[in-house]
């Protein structure tokens, strides 16, 4: 994915720079399409030295000076970004520069949020847990990490923070009865907009969602939500906008079908293919996902997203798409990075190389559960597929460590903890097994 657009450095000191960064973002690029082995710590880590090194030097020509954002910032933040996803690769996600990737996505989200002023408390409550969990992972940082790296992301965090303190005041400005309604429109509206744009248009699915917003409009009194004793409550005229936002939307929605004018096609097509694509990663991230994957996601979103003018998208002739073209698209694009921040707020804590065996833990950990909330088994002998499984993984330590290729990958810790629990579940269910055995001997006796 290029880099967009910008100045180049004139300092000669700052362009030896960007051709260093330059070579390592393409051998990162390089490592990220390489499928026929897994990434080890040590080749991700010897790439995050060099960039340290570079942002080291860059800093000392820049300190004192005032900087006007040049291609080696954003070659810069490539690499940061790509490093911060390979640090999710290997499993260790609980350190800064994990968090780099997470922060641009938060921050992303929080923006379109900002700009759109749709959300609701739910939308808020995920992002305060882990903008919480970063605050921990910082506090906890290793000190081996770049200092400029760690205030970095210090310095995103706090925006983050911000952005959020200033969002969660307009939800909170909604009295009570009135959140529950607000929400329930918000997913409507969003609701609406993924009918909008489904392969196959569905009008009597937008129209049921809009029977449901009538529903609500209904309930009002003199165009005012009230509450029991009549009075108007408090945030009753933005909970009445948001219904007419819905209704309105619902007639567009309706009227349109789904069809985008072909100035837009291309780039509508572009996005719900990315979209779709995100979607199913989503479903089996578990087995497919390598986090590094999500970098090209991020750029096309970021370069469709950056093009704007004022907020919105200009065809060929430099008109400004109509209202539908433009909340179609921002709905996709929105959409998208929700599918990015959660495919990365759900990365696990262990190498890919530890992937195959961390996943086989954990359906059958999952199925173990299952079994023992269903009362669990008969005889013993029916533990014994559960227990052949567990050994063949139990027998692939050696020394006590999971080795891949010779190499011992990060999470062994995470995978280690996993086995044991489903050993514990196991040998559980093989008491309650021989407890009704007994019984069923003593009764028969």
């Amino acid at each position: 994915m290029e880099t967009p657009a910008m100045p180049m450095p004139k300092d000669a000191r700052e362009q030896a720079i960007l051709d260093k960064l330059s070579a390592i973002r393409d051998q990162l690029l390089l490592l990220k399409r390489d499928r026929t082995k897994y990434i080890r710590t040590q080749d991700v880590i010897v790439h995050y030295d060099q960039v340290v090194e570079q942002v080291k030097e860059l800093n000392e020509i820049r300190k004192g000076e005032k900087v006007t954002e040049t291609r080696v910032d954003r070659v810069l933040e490539s690499c940061l970004q790509l490093l911060s996803l390979f640090f999710m690769t290997i499993g260790r996600t609980q350190e800064a520069p994990a968090a780099y990737a997470l922060t641009s996505t938060i921050k992303r989200l929080l923006d379109h949020l900002t700009e759109a002023d749709l959300y609701s408390a739910k939308d808020l409550n995920s992002i305060a847990h882990t903008l919480s969990q970063l605050d921990k992972v910082m506090t906890a940082s290793n000190p081996s990490h770049s200092p400029y790296i760690v205030e970095l992301l210090a310095n995103r965090l706090e925006l983050c923070h911000s952005s959020l303190d200033k969002l969660k005041k307009r939800v909170d400005e909604l009295q009570d009865p009135l959140q529950s309604m607000h929400e329930r429109l918000i997913s409507i509206l969003r609701s609406m907009s993924l009918a909008n744009t489904k392969a196959k248009f569905s009008a009597s699915e937008v129209q049921r969602l809009q029977a449901q917003v009538k529903e609500i409009d209904e309930s009002r009194v003199d165009g005012n939500f009230v509450g029991p004793d009549g009075q108007v409550l408090r945030g009753s005229e933005r909970v009445a906008r948001l219904v007419d936002v819905c209704l309105t939307w619902s007639d567009i929605v309706l009227e349109r079908k789904g069809v985008i004018p072909e100035a837009f096609k291309s780039r509508h097509e572009q996005l719900v293919s990315i979209r779709n694509e995100l979607e199913k990663l989503s479903i089996t991230q578990a087995w497919s996902l390598r986090e590094t994957d999500l970098y090209d996601y991020q750029r096309k979103l970021d370069k469709i997203d950056e093009s704007r003018v004022d907020g919105n998208w200009l065809d060929d002739e430099g008109k400004p798409a109509e209202l539908y073209v433009q909340r179609t698209l921002l709905y996709l694009i929105r959409r998208s990075y929700g599918y990015i921040y959660y495919l990365m707020i759900s990365s696990e804590p262990v190498s890919e190389a530890l992937l195959p065996i961390y996943n086989q833990l954990q359906t059958l950990k999952r199925c173990l559960i299952e079994v023992k909330d269903s009362g669990g088994v008969s005889s013993v002998r029916e533990l014994y597929p559960y227990s052949m499984k567990l050994n063949s993984i139990d027998n692939m330590r050696v020394d006590g460590k999971f080795m891949v290729g010779g190499d011992i990958p990060e999470g062994q810790g995470s995978v280690s903890a996993l086995l044991a629990e489903c050993y514990d579940l196991s040998y559980e269910l093989k008491v309650m097994a021989e407890e009704l055995e007994e019984k069923e001997k003593a009764s028969s006796s």
